[in-house]
């Protein structure tokens, strides 16, 4: 989570709870949810109190998928990636098996191939640029960063890049989607899925102790996996499929762009039906969008609750350029990855399918090279 704010705050400021924020964060969620119940909609808001929660939790637990691989990788320390592990075997115990049971619910699945590849390693090298995932860029921003609101601008036009460029990447080929519950049943591929996070967890666990890091989560990773584990639950329950945030910001970059003047009538992902739809309704229509505002608001809420809002000086004009680069190249990337560490990473993998850990074992690298891009932006390796 970055530290860049609005505003430095004046000389000799009491800290404490931000009334006027507070007040226009919980303003603001409780507008959106009289607006979905009135249209008949309660589904809708439960999705917004869920993204809302996620909001809460993330910035008061610390929880950054950004910082913690980039400990791992630079270190070794493994605690906050462990801690990731076990959002997503929370959310598995949920999700595989009632996608695979219920029909009305899914899972996130995507094919494997170039575009999957292409896009989260580009994803990576944005996120360590931007100092933010989907998930960071979104709660940061919500927390009063204005680095990462500038990021979160450039990631909603990086998204709609990616959306145009999608179509030729998919093109290139690949294999259909692999989901263990189709091979395994719903019972048999939770175990699999299980048992791969178990793996995974051990094998990142015994590099950390070879090179003498720390892999046990700290307490805020402990809790706050716990708790944005169950939310991730309730957010599939609410939406009928995993939690996703990228495609909201893809949305309100192609609507900002349509009331420019940009046409998207001969784009070919705007003519998919989920994203014709997306496009063409409001966004209390989309399920990513309603969690994506929720949890503006959450992390809005929470950091009004505990002292004045968006009170620290603007980073260097360099540390504003990589959030926006950063920002851009994981639009770009989310969009053919099939979504960021949220929607590709923690929703293909608490699904069961094989794509979640090819995206991350195609992410890690390209974090790899962001960190090391990270010095040119005046930014620091650790």
């Amino acid at each position: 989570m970055t530290t860049a704010t609005l505003a430095a705050p004046p000389a000799g400021a009491a800290i404490g709870i931000d009334r006027l924020f507070l007040a226009l964060a919980l303003a603001a969620t409780a507008i959106l949810l009289a607006l979905v119940l009135l249209d008949g909609q309660p589904t809708s808001a439960a999705l917004i109190l869920g993204g809302f929660g996620l909001g809460i939790a993330f910035l008061k637990a610390e929880f950054s998928f950004t910082a913690s691989w980039r400990r791992f990788l630079t270190h070794g320390e493994a605690g906050g990636l462990l801690g990731g592990l076990l959002v997503i075997a929370i959310a598995a115990l949920a999700i595989v098996p009632v996608a695979a049971l219920v029909p009305k619910f899914g899972g996130a699945i995507a094919p494997l191939g170039p575009s999957l590849l292409i896009g989260a390693f580009v994803f990576g090298i944005g996120m360590q640029l931007a100092n933010g995932c989907g998930s960071g860029t979104l709660y940061s921003a919500g927390g009063g960063s204005g680095r990462m609101l500038l990021a979160l601008v450039f990631f909603m036009m990086g998204s709609v890049f990616g959306s145009l460029s999608l179509p030729s990447a998919l093109a290139l080929g690949g294999v259909d989607p692999i989901l263990a519950a189709d091979y395994l049943g719903p019972w048999g591929g939770l175990a699999a899925t299980l048992a791969s996070l178990a793996l995974a967890a051990a094998l990142i666990a015994a590099i950390a102790k070879r090179r003498g890091a720390s892999f046990t989560p700290s307490r805020n990773f402990l809790v706050g996996g716990v708790a944005i584990g169950l939310l991730c639950v309730a957010v599939f329950a609410a939406g009928g499929h995993p939690w996703s945030v990228t495609f909201g910001y893809t949305v309100w970059g192609a609507k900002i762009a349509s009331a420019l003047g940009f046409d998207f009538s001969q784009a070919a992902f705007w003519q998919w039906p989920g994203p014709k739809h997306a496009l063409a309704e409001s966004v209390l229509s989309d399920t990513s969008s309603l969690t994506d505002f929720g949890m503006l608001f959450g992390a809005m809420a929470a950091a009004a609750a505990s002292k004045p809002f968006a009170r620290t000086a603007w980073p260097p004009a360099k540390s504003l350029l990589a959030a926006a680069v950063g920002g851009l190249l994981m639009g770009w990337g989310a969009r053919l990855g099939f979504g960021c560490n949220i929607g590709a990473f923690v929703g293909g993998v608490a699904s069961g399918s094989l794509h979640g850990w090819v995206w991350f074992a195609a992410a890690l690298p390209g974090c790899l090279i962001g960190i090391k891009l990270r010095p040119l932006f005046g930014l620091s390796r650790e």
